[in-house]
Protein backbone atom coordinates (compact mmCIF):
# COMPACT_ATOMS: atom_id res chain seq x y z
CA UNK A 1 0.00 0.00 0.00
CA UNK A 2 1.01 3.50 -1.24
CA UNK A 3 1.69 5.89 1.70
CA UNK A 4 1.97 9.86 1.28
CA UNK A 5 2.58 13.05 2.27
CA UNK A 6 0.36 15.82 3.50
CA UNK A 7 1.46 17.66 0.29
CA UNK A 8 0.24 14.80 -1.50
CA UNK A 9 -2.79 13.94 -0.60
CA UNK A 10 -3.77 17.59 -0.73
CA UNK A 11 -2.71 17.18 -4.45
CA UNK A 12 -4.71 13.79 -4.65
CA UNK A 13 -7.93 15.99 -3.57
CA UNK A 14 -7.63 18.46 -6.03
CA UNK A 15 -6.99 16.03 -8.84
CA UNK A 16 -10.00 13.99 -7.72
CA UNK A 17 -12.17 16.98 -7.36
CA UNK A 18 -10.76 18.53 -10.94
CA UNK A 19 -9.23 16.33 -13.33
CA UNK A 20 -12.25 12.65 -11.74
CA UNK A 21 -15.25 14.95 -11.58
CA UNK A 22 -15.72 13.48 -7.86
CA UNK A 23 -17.04 16.23 -6.08
CA UNK A 24 -15.73 17.51 -2.58
CA UNK A 25 -18.77 16.86 -1.08
CA UNK A 26 -18.76 12.85 -2.35
CA UNK A 27 -15.48 12.80 -0.89
CA UNK A 28 -16.24 13.96 2.69
CA UNK A 29 -19.60 12.01 2.52
CA UNK A 30 -17.67 8.81 1.75
CA UNK A 31 -15.14 9.61 4.27
CA UNK A 32 -17.43 10.24 7.23
CA UNK A 33 -19.38 6.67 6.16
CA UNK A 34 -16.10 4.91 6.15
CA UNK A 35 -15.68 5.93 10.14
CA UNK A 36 -18.97 5.51 11.07
CA UNK A 37 -18.52 1.63 10.15
CA UNK A 38 -15.05 1.24 12.04
CA UNK A 39 -17.39 2.63 15.34
CA UNK A 40 -20.23 0.56 14.64
CA UNK A 41 -17.82 -2.56 14.07
CA UNK A 42 -15.81 -1.61 17.12
CA UNK A 43 -17.81 -0.21 19.58
CA UNK A 44 -21.72 -1.38 18.48
CA UNK A 45 -23.20 1.31 17.39
CA UNK A 46 -26.11 3.17 17.28
CA UNK A 47 -26.14 1.93 21.10
CA UNK A 48 -24.38 4.74 23.79
CA UNK A 49 -23.62 8.42 23.30
CA UNK A 50 -21.33 9.20 20.68
CA UNK A 51 -19.22 12.76 21.54
CA UNK A 52 -17.87 14.14 18.10
CA UNK A 53 -15.42 17.07 18.97
CA UNK A 54 -14.92 18.33 15.71
CA UNK A 55 -12.27 21.62 14.34
CA UNK A 56 -13.36 24.34 11.86
CA UNK A 57 -11.68 22.82 9.15
CA UNK A 58 -12.56 19.58 7.46
CA UNK A 59 -11.79 17.44 9.29
CA UNK A 60 -14.60 18.68 11.27
CA UNK A 61 -16.52 18.64 8.22
CA UNK A 62 -15.88 14.71 8.73
CA UNK A 63 -17.02 14.46 12.04
CA UNK A 64 -20.50 16.22 10.70
CA UNK A 65 -20.80 13.09 8.20
CA UNK A 66 -20.21 10.77 10.90
CA UNK A 67 -22.84 12.43 13.51
CA UNK A 68 -25.57 12.57 10.60
CA UNK A 69 -25.13 8.92 10.08
CA UNK A 70 -25.63 7.67 13.53
CA UNK A 71 -28.65 10.46 14.03
CA UNK A 72 -30.02 8.29 10.85
CA UNK A 73 -29.59 4.96 12.22
CA UNK A 74 -30.98 5.79 15.80
CA UNK A 75 -28.39 6.78 17.95
CA UNK A 76 -27.42 9.93 19.91
CA UNK A 77 -24.23 11.37 18.21
CA UNK A 78 -23.33 15.32 20.17
CA UNK A 79 -21.37 17.41 18.51
CA UNK A 80 -18.85 19.96 19.94
CA UNK A 81 -17.56 22.35 18.30
CA UNK A 82 -14.35 23.62 18.79
CA UNK A 83 -13.96 26.73 16.39
CA UNK A 84 -15.70 29.36 14.94
CA UNK A 85 -18.70 27.77 12.75
CA UNK A 86 -18.41 30.90 10.26
CA UNK A 87 -15.03 29.67 9.34
CA UNK A 88 -16.62 26.47 7.79
CA UNK A 89 -16.63 26.27 3.97
CA UNK A 90 -17.84 24.02 1.17
CA UNK A 91 -18.34 20.12 2.63
CA UNK A 92 -18.15 21.36 5.87
CA UNK A 93 -20.07 24.31 5.26
CA UNK A 94 -22.63 21.94 3.54
CA UNK A 95 -22.69 18.99 6.15
CA UNK A 96 -22.96 21.54 9.01
CA UNK A 97 -25.69 23.12 7.80
CA UNK A 98 -27.31 19.77 6.97
CA UNK A 99 -26.89 18.59 10.51
CA UNK A 100 -28.12 21.69 12.41
CA UNK A 101 -31.31 21.45 9.58
CA UNK A 102 -31.83 17.70 11.29
CA UNK A 103 -31.83 19.12 15.02
CA UNK A 104 -28.80 17.49 15.63
CA UNK A 105 -27.79 18.06 19.05
CA UNK A 106 -24.47 20.47 18.32
CA UNK A 107 -22.83 22.68 20.94
CA UNK A 108 -20.22 25.49 20.69
CA UNK A 109 -17.49 25.09 23.40
CA UNK A 110 -17.61 27.37 26.13
CA UNK A 111 -15.33 26.50 28.95
CA UNK A 112 -13.13 23.22 30.11
CA UNK A 113 -15.96 22.79 32.48
CA UNK A 114 -18.30 22.13 30.00
CA UNK A 115 -15.95 20.10 27.80
CA UNK A 116 -14.88 17.77 30.69
CA UNK A 117 -18.60 17.46 30.92
CA UNK A 118 -20.05 16.48 27.90
CA UNK A 119 -16.63 14.02 27.81
CA UNK A 120 -17.48 12.74 31.00
CA UNK A 121 -20.90 11.60 29.88
CA UNK A 122 -20.07 10.10 26.22
CA UNK A 123 -19.93 6.24 25.78
CA UNK A 124 -17.13 7.31 23.09
CA UNK A 125 -15.35 9.81 21.48
CA UNK A 126 -15.03 10.78 17.70
CA UNK A 127 -11.80 13.44 16.76
CA UNK A 128 -12.13 15.58 14.20
CA UNK A 129 -10.50 18.46 15.72
CA UNK A 130 -7.30 19.05 13.69
CA UNK A 131 -6.56 16.90 10.41
CA UNK A 132 -3.49 16.45 8.63
CA UNK A 133 -2.56 20.22 8.07
CA UNK A 134 -1.82 20.64 11.77
CA UNK A 135 1.77 23.10 11.32
CA UNK A 136 1.93 24.69 15.07
CA UNK A 137 1.85 23.38 18.65
CA UNK A 138 -1.39 23.12 20.10
CA UNK A 139 -2.26 25.51 22.67
CA UNK A 140 -5.29 26.87 24.12
CA UNK A 141 -8.71 25.02 24.75
CA UNK A 142 -7.63 22.36 21.77
CA UNK A 143 -4.94 21.55 24.21
CA UNK A 144 -7.43 21.35 27.30
CA UNK A 145 -9.77 19.25 25.62
CA UNK A 146 -7.43 16.40 23.72
CA UNK A 147 -5.44 16.42 27.24
CA UNK A 148 -9.31 15.54 28.99
CA UNK A 149 -10.17 13.23 25.81
CA UNK A 150 -6.65 11.45 27.06
CA UNK A 151 -7.82 11.38 30.30
CA UNK A 152 -11.36 9.78 30.58
CA UNK A 153 -10.17 6.43 29.53
CA UNK A 154 -13.11 6.13 26.63
CA UNK A 155 -12.74 4.45 23.12
CA UNK A 156 -11.54 7.16 20.59
CA UNK A 157 -11.73 6.73 16.80
CA UNK A 158 -9.85 10.09 15.42
CA UNK A 159 -10.30 10.77 11.72
CA UNK A 160 -7.54 10.60 9.08
CA UNK A 161 -5.05 11.26 12.22
CA UNK A 162 -5.05 11.94 15.75
CA UNK A 163 -5.32 15.52 16.25
CA UNK A 164 -1.94 17.04 17.20
CA UNK A 165 0.30 14.60 15.07
CA UNK A 166 2.24 15.87 12.52
CA UNK A 167 1.16 14.51 9.22
CA UNK A 168 4.79 14.00 7.96
CA UNK A 169 6.73 13.08 11.09
CA UNK A 170 4.50 11.86 13.55
CA UNK A 171 5.82 13.89 15.92
CA UNK A 172 3.47 15.51 18.78
CA UNK A 173 2.66 18.91 17.99
CA UNK A 174 2.80 19.45 21.56
CA UNK A 175 0.13 17.14 22.90
CA UNK A 176 -1.80 14.60 20.80
CA UNK A 177 -5.16 12.43 21.28
CA UNK A 178 -4.26 8.95 22.33
CA UNK A 179 -6.92 7.32 20.01
CA UNK A 180 -7.57 3.65 19.73
CA UNK A 181 -8.22 3.59 16.46
CA UNK A 182 -8.05 5.64 13.24
CA UNK A 183 -9.47 5.85 10.00
CA UNK A 184 -7.05 7.42 7.04
CA UNK A 185 -8.90 8.89 4.02
CA UNK A 186 -7.12 7.84 1.07
CA UNK A 187 -3.90 6.68 2.25
CA UNK A 188 -2.51 6.46 5.06
CA UNK A 189 -0.16 9.50 5.70
CA UNK A 190 3.75 9.29 7.17
CA UNK A 191 2.43 10.46 10.54
CA UNK A 192 -0.05 7.73 10.81
CA UNK A 193 2.43 5.03 10.59
CA UNK A 194 5.75 6.40 12.00
CA UNK A 195 6.08 6.60 15.51
CA UNK A 196 5.16 8.06 17.75
CA UNK A 197 1.95 9.03 15.86
CA UNK A 198 1.22 5.25 14.99
CA UNK A 199 1.17 4.67 18.86
CA UNK A 200 -1.38 8.11 19.25
CA UNK A 201 -3.34 6.26 16.36
CA UNK A 202 -4.11 2.92 17.92
CA UNK A 203 -5.55 0.15 14.97
CA UNK A 204 -5.05 1.88 11.78
CA UNK A 205 -8.02 1.57 9.16
CA UNK A 206 -7.65 2.92 5.65
CA UNK A 207 -10.65 4.06 3.26
CA UNK A 208 -9.85 5.24 -0.13
CA UNK A 209 -12.76 7.82 -0.39
CA UNK A 210 -13.44 6.86 -4.07
CA UNK A 211 -10.54 8.29 -5.13
CA UNK A 212 -8.82 5.83 -8.26
CA UNK A 213 -6.43 3.37 -8.63
CA UNK A 214 -4.89 5.69 -10.72
CA UNK A 215 -4.10 8.46 -7.27
CA UNK A 216 -3.76 5.50 -4.94
CA UNK A 217 -0.85 3.76 -6.99
CA UNK A 218 0.76 6.50 -8.84
CA UNK A 219 4.09 5.58 -9.65
CA UNK A 220 5.41 9.17 -8.40
CA UNK A 221 4.21 8.17 -4.74
CA UNK A 222 7.85 6.97 -3.57
CA UNK A 223 6.62 5.73 -0.14
CA UNK A 224 4.86 2.54 1.02
CA UNK A 225 4.30 -0.06 3.55
CA UNK A 226 6.92 -2.36 3.40
CA UNK A 227 5.34 -5.60 1.62
CA UNK A 228 8.10 -7.22 0.52
CA UNK A 229 7.60 -10.23 -1.94
CA UNK A 230 7.27 -13.96 -0.45
CA UNK A 231 10.15 -15.90 -0.20
CA UNK A 232 11.14 -18.22 -2.90
CA UNK A 233 10.52 -22.09 -1.90
CA UNK A 234 13.13 -24.09 -0.30
CA UNK A 235 15.12 -26.58 -2.96
CA UNK A 236 14.53 -29.59 -1.13
CA UNK A 237 17.69 -31.04 -2.67
CA UNK A 238 19.83 -28.03 -1.36
CA UNK A 239 22.81 -28.58 0.56
CA UNK A 240 24.12 -25.66 3.38
CA UNK A 241 25.50 -23.31 -0.16
CA UNK A 242 22.18 -23.47 -1.60
CA UNK A 243 21.01 -21.47 1.10
CA UNK A 244 23.56 -18.53 0.73
CA UNK A 245 27.44 -18.16 2.24
CA UNK A 246 28.06 -14.94 4.22
CA UNK A 247 31.27 -13.79 5.60
CA UNK A 248 30.62 -11.64 8.96
CA UNK A 249 34.19 -9.92 9.86
CA UNK A 250 33.00 -8.88 13.46
CA UNK A 251 34.45 -8.45 16.56
CA UNK A 252 36.95 -7.44 18.52
CA UNK A 253 38.68 -8.26 22.48
CA UNK A 254 35.55 -7.69 24.51
CA UNK A 255 32.76 -7.56 21.83
CA UNK A 256 31.55 -10.40 21.54
CA UNK A 257 27.64 -10.60 21.80
CA UNK A 258 27.70 -8.73 18.59
CA UNK A 259 29.47 -11.28 15.91
CA UNK A 260 27.94 -14.00 17.60
CA UNK A 261 24.55 -12.63 16.99
CA UNK A 262 25.02 -11.41 13.34
CA UNK A 263 26.30 -14.97 12.05
CA UNK A 264 24.26 -17.03 14.15
CA UNK A 265 21.10 -14.85 13.33
CA UNK A 266 21.88 -15.43 9.92
CA UNK A 267 21.43 -19.64 9.96
CA UNK A 268 18.46 -18.66 12.35
CA UNK A 269 16.63 -17.26 9.71
CA UNK A 270 17.26 -19.74 7.01
CA UNK A 271 21.01 -18.88 5.76
CA UNK A 272 23.44 -22.05 4.86
CA UNK A 273 27.00 -21.18 5.43
CA UNK A 274 27.82 -18.62 8.17
CA UNK A 275 31.50 -17.53 7.96
CA UNK A 276 32.79 -15.38 11.04
CA UNK A 277 36.26 -13.55 10.83
CA UNK A 278 37.24 -12.41 14.37
CA UNK A 279 40.70 -11.65 15.89
CA UNK A 280 42.17 -14.99 17.03
CA UNK A 281 41.64 -14.59 20.62
CA UNK A 282 37.90 -13.40 20.36
CA UNK A 283 36.94 -16.95 18.41
CA UNK A 284 37.29 -19.38 21.23
CA UNK A 285 34.83 -17.28 23.46
CA UNK A 286 32.20 -17.04 20.56
CA UNK A 287 32.86 -20.66 19.24
CA UNK A 288 31.51 -21.76 22.80
CA UNK A 289 28.02 -20.19 22.01
CA UNK A 290 27.99 -21.00 18.16
CA UNK A 291 29.65 -23.68 17.23
CA UNK A 292 27.55 -24.01 13.99
CA UNK A 293 29.78 -21.20 12.90
CA UNK A 294 32.93 -21.40 10.53
CA UNK A 295 35.42 -19.29 12.22
CA UNK A 296 38.01 -17.40 10.62
CA UNK A 297 40.54 -16.49 13.23
CA UNK A 298 42.35 -13.18 12.11
CA UNK A 299 45.70 -11.31 13.46
CA UNK A 300 45.14 -8.84 15.97
CA UNK A 301 46.22 -5.24 16.74
CA UNK A 302 48.08 -4.74 19.91
CA UNK A 303 44.19 -3.49 21.50
CA UNK A 304 42.44 -7.07 20.59
CA UNK A 305 41.07 -5.66 16.97
CA UNK A 306 41.29 -6.91 13.62
CA UNK A 307 44.44 -6.10 12.17
CA UNK A 308 45.54 -4.37 8.56
CA UNK A 309 47.66 -7.49 7.59
CA UNK A 310 44.57 -9.81 7.64
CA UNK A 311 43.10 -7.66 3.91
CA UNK A 312 44.93 -10.21 1.58
CA UNK A 313 43.54 -13.29 2.70
CA UNK A 314 40.00 -11.30 3.70
CA UNK A 315 39.97 -10.20 -0.02
CA UNK A 316 40.59 -14.04 -1.27
CA UNK A 317 37.40 -14.90 0.74
CA UNK A 318 35.53 -12.28 -0.62
CA UNK A 319 36.13 -13.91 -3.55
CA UNK A 320 34.51 -17.02 -2.87
CA UNK A 321 31.14 -15.69 -1.02
CA UNK A 322 28.06 -14.72 -1.82
CA UNK A 323 27.64 -11.12 0.49
CA UNK A 324 29.52 -9.51 2.86
CA UNK A 325 28.80 -8.12 6.28
CA UNK A 326 31.02 -5.91 8.57
CA UNK A 327 30.56 -3.97 11.87
CA UNK A 328 28.89 -5.76 14.45
CA UNK A 329 31.81 -5.30 17.42
CA UNK A 330 34.13 -4.18 15.88
CA UNK A 331 35.88 -1.29 17.43
CA UNK A 332 37.00 1.89 16.69
CA UNK A 333 40.49 0.73 16.14
CA UNK A 334 42.28 2.75 13.42
CA UNK A 335 43.98 -0.07 12.32
CA UNK A 336 40.71 -2.03 11.69
CA UNK A 337 39.05 1.24 9.92
CA UNK A 338 41.30 1.87 7.40
CA UNK A 339 40.73 -2.42 6.75
CA UNK A 340 37.12 -1.39 6.73
CA UNK A 341 37.19 1.09 4.38
CA UNK A 342 39.58 -0.63 1.72
CA UNK A 343 37.92 -3.75 1.58
CA UNK A 344 34.85 -1.70 0.98
CA UNK A 345 35.85 -0.49 -2.10
CA UNK A 346 37.37 -3.67 -2.93
CA UNK A 347 34.59 -6.12 -2.44
CA UNK A 348 32.42 -6.72 -5.79
CA UNK A 349 29.61 -8.38 -3.81
CA UNK A 350 26.36 -7.19 -1.94
CA UNK A 351 27.66 -5.16 1.25
CA UNK A 352 25.55 -5.18 4.69
CA UNK A 353 27.74 -2.36 6.93
CA UNK A 354 26.45 -1.98 10.14
CA UNK A 355 27.86 -0.48 14.02
CA UNK A 356 31.06 0.17 14.28
CA UNK A 357 31.51 0.10 10.57
CA UNK A 358 29.09 2.87 9.86
CA UNK A 359 30.94 5.09 12.35
CA UNK A 360 34.30 4.34 10.76
CA UNK A 361 32.88 5.05 7.11
CA UNK A 362 30.83 8.12 8.30
CA UNK A 363 34.51 9.51 8.77
CA UNK A 364 35.07 9.08 4.81
CA UNK A 365 31.42 8.61 3.25
CA UNK A 366 32.77 9.11 -0.27
CA UNK A 367 33.84 5.93 0.02
CA UNK A 368 30.52 4.09 -0.60
CA UNK A 369 29.75 5.78 -3.60
CA UNK A 370 32.89 4.11 -5.51
CA UNK A 371 31.29 0.43 -4.63
CA UNK A 372 30.07 -1.35 -8.27
CA UNK A 373 28.12 -4.02 -6.48
CA UNK A 374 25.18 -3.11 -3.93
CA UNK A 375 25.35 -2.07 -0.85
CA UNK A 376 22.98 -1.77 2.53
CA UNK A 377 23.52 0.58 5.61
CA UNK A 378 21.53 -0.33 8.92
CA UNK A 379 22.07 2.84 11.22
CA UNK A 380 19.93 3.77 14.29
CA UNK A 381 19.24 7.35 14.49
CA UNK A 382 22.80 8.11 16.58
CA UNK A 383 24.50 6.85 13.78
CA UNK A 384 22.32 8.19 11.08
CA UNK A 385 23.47 11.49 12.54
CA UNK A 386 27.24 10.70 12.28
CA UNK A 387 26.71 10.05 8.28
CA UNK A 388 24.90 12.63 7.55
CA UNK A 389 25.66 15.45 9.46
CA UNK A 390 21.97 16.29 10.63
CA UNK A 391 20.97 16.64 14.57
CA UNK A 392 18.86 13.99 15.68
CA UNK A 393 16.40 16.18 16.12
CA UNK A 394 16.45 17.28 12.32
CA UNK A 395 15.99 13.58 11.47
CA UNK A 396 13.02 13.20 13.59
CA UNK A 397 11.50 16.45 11.70
CA UNK A 398 11.97 15.33 8.44
CA UNK A 399 12.63 11.78 8.39
CA UNK A 400 11.66 11.05 4.83
CA UNK A 401 13.60 13.63 3.11
CA UNK A 402 16.66 13.11 5.05
CA UNK A 403 16.35 9.37 4.13
CA UNK A 404 15.93 10.42 0.55
CA UNK A 405 19.31 12.31 0.65
CA UNK A 406 21.56 9.62 2.36
CA UNK A 407 20.71 7.14 0.01
CA UNK A 408 20.87 8.83 -2.66
CA UNK A 409 24.28 10.39 -1.88
CA UNK A 410 25.86 7.15 -0.30
CA UNK A 411 23.85 5.14 -3.30
CA UNK A 412 23.43 2.70 -0.73
CA UNK A 413 20.03 1.08 0.34
CA UNK A 414 19.89 2.06 4.26
CA UNK A 415 17.97 0.89 6.79
CA UNK A 416 17.16 3.61 9.18
CA UNK A 417 16.03 1.70 12.79
CA UNK A 418 13.88 2.76 14.73
CA UNK A 419 10.22 1.74 16.15
CA UNK A 420 9.20 1.82 12.43
CA UNK A 421 11.92 1.37 10.71
CA UNK A 422 12.59 2.66 6.79
CA UNK A 423 14.35 1.45 4.18
CA UNK A 424 15.23 4.07 1.70
CA UNK A 425 16.57 3.34 -1.72
CA UNK A 426 19.12 5.68 -4.02
CA UNK A 427 15.74 6.06 -6.74
CA UNK A 428 13.56 7.76 -3.83
CA UNK A 429 11.39 4.99 -2.77
CA UNK A 430 10.91 4.33 0.58
CA UNK A 431 9.14 1.94 2.73
CA UNK A 432 7.90 1.68 6.16
CA UNK A 433 7.80 -1.53 8.46
CA UNK A 434 4.95 -1.99 10.06
CA UNK A 435 6.26 -5.34 12.46
CA UNK A 436 8.01 -5.00 15.51
CA UNK A 437 7.53 -4.08 19.25
CA UNK A 438 8.83 -2.12 21.86
CA UNK A 439 10.21 -5.54 23.04
CA UNK A 440 13.15 -5.06 20.73
CA UNK A 441 14.63 -1.93 22.36
CA UNK A 442 17.15 -3.77 23.57
CA UNK A 443 21.15 -4.31 23.12
CA UNK A 444 22.02 -6.36 20.00
CA UNK A 445 18.35 -6.74 17.84
CA UNK A 446 20.25 -4.65 15.27
CA UNK A 447 22.83 -7.42 14.83
CA UNK A 448 20.07 -9.81 14.53
CA UNK A 449 18.45 -7.54 12.08
CA UNK A 450 22.18 -7.89 10.19
CA UNK A 451 22.13 -11.78 10.18
CA UNK A 452 18.15 -11.63 9.19
CA UNK A 453 19.09 -9.31 6.16
CA UNK A 454 21.68 -11.75 4.77
CA UNK A 455 19.78 -14.98 5.20
CA UNK A 456 17.14 -13.34 3.10
CA UNK A 457 19.82 -12.70 0.47
CA UNK A 458 20.74 -16.59 1.03
CA UNK A 459 16.91 -17.67 0.47
CA UNK A 460 17.24 -16.06 -3.08
CA UNK A 461 15.73 -13.19 -2.89
CA UNK A 462 17.03 -9.82 -4.81
CA UNK A 463 19.13 -7.96 -2.67
CA UNK A 464 16.38 -4.81 -2.21
CA UNK A 465 13.57 -7.67 -1.49
CA UNK A 466 16.03 -8.77 0.88
CA UNK A 467 16.86 -6.48 2.63
CA UNK A 468 12.82 -5.54 2.78
CA UNK A 469 11.62 -9.11 3.69
CA UNK A 470 14.56 -9.12 6.67
CA UNK A 471 13.56 -5.96 8.41
CA UNK A 472 10.01 -7.28 8.46
CA UNK A 473 10.99 -10.89 9.26
CA UNK A 474 12.83 -9.36 12.12
CA UNK A 475 10.15 -7.04 12.93
CA UNK A 476 8.03 -10.11 13.21
CA UNK A 477 10.22 -12.35 15.45
CA UNK A 478 10.06 -9.66 17.95
CA UNK A 479 6.51 -9.74 18.08
CA UNK A 480 6.74 -13.65 18.49
CA UNK A 481 9.03 -13.07 21.07
CA UNK A 482 7.31 -10.37 23.37
CA UNK A 483 4.21 -12.34 22.79
CA UNK A 484 5.71 -15.43 24.31
CA UNK A 485 7.52 -13.70 26.99
CA UNK A 486 6.13 -10.51 27.35
CA UNK A 487 7.47 -7.40 26.23
CA UNK A 488 9.77 -6.61 29.38
CA UNK A 489 13.28 -8.27 29.54
CA UNK A 490 13.20 -9.83 25.87
CA UNK A 491 16.98 -10.12 24.81
CA UNK A 492 18.51 -10.17 21.28
CA UNK A 493 19.16 -13.53 21.79
CA UNK A 494 15.93 -14.24 22.07
CA UNK A 495 14.76 -12.53 19.08
CA UNK A 496 16.87 -14.48 17.19
CA UNK A 497 15.24 -18.06 18.59
CA UNK A 498 12.28 -16.67 17.42
CA UNK A 499 13.42 -15.97 13.58
CA UNK A 500 12.72 -19.65 12.68
CA UNK A 501 9.07 -18.94 13.63
CA UNK A 502 9.05 -15.75 12.30
CA UNK A 503 9.94 -17.28 8.86
CA UNK A 504 7.46 -20.04 9.14
CA UNK A 505 4.53 -17.52 9.84
CA UNK A 506 5.34 -14.85 6.79
CA UNK A 507 6.08 -18.32 4.19
CA UNK A 508 2.31 -18.92 5.22
CA UNK A 509 1.15 -15.46 5.21
CA UNK A 510 1.86 -15.18 1.80
CA UNK A 511 -1.44 -17.53 1.38
CA UNK A 512 -3.48 -15.48 3.98
CA UNK A 513 -6.63 -13.95 2.08
CA UNK A 514 -6.43 -11.44 4.92
CA UNK A 515 -2.78 -10.25 3.88
CA UNK A 516 -2.93 -6.28 4.93
CA UNK A 517 -4.24 -6.95 8.34
CA UNK A 518 -0.95 -9.03 8.76
CA UNK A 519 0.36 -5.29 7.40
CA UNK A 520 -1.35 -3.78 10.62
CA UNK A 521 -3.48 -2.05 7.69
CA UNK A 522 -7.23 -2.56 7.27
CA UNK A 523 -9.09 -1.12 4.22
CA UNK A 524 -12.65 0.02 4.78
Amino acid sequence: MKVCTVQQMRAMDQSAIAHYGIPELVLMENAGLAAYRVLADRWGLPAGRTLICCGAGNNGGDGFVVARKILSDGGHPLVLLLGDPSRYRGAARTNFEMLTRLEAEVIEYKDPDQALSLIASADRIVDGIFGTGLSKPVRGHYAEVIAAINAAGKPVLSLDIPSGINGDSGQVMGVAVQADATVAFGLPKVGNLLYPGAHHGGVCYVTHISFPPALTQAPELAIAVNQPPPLPGRNPAGHKGSFGDVLFIAGAAGYYGAPYLAAMSFLKAGGGYSRLAAPASVVPVIAAQGSEIVFHPQAETAAGSLAYSNKAELLARIGQIDMLVMGPGLSLDDETARLVGELATSADVPLLLDGDALTMLSRSPGTLAKRRAPTVLTPHLGEMSRLTGATVDNLLSEPIGRLQAAAREFQAIIVLKGAASMIGFPDGRVFINRSGCDAMATAGAGDVLTGAIAAMYGLGLPIEDAVCKGVFVHGLAGELAAGALGADGVTAGQIMDFLPGAVMKDRQAAQDPEYMTYWKTRVV
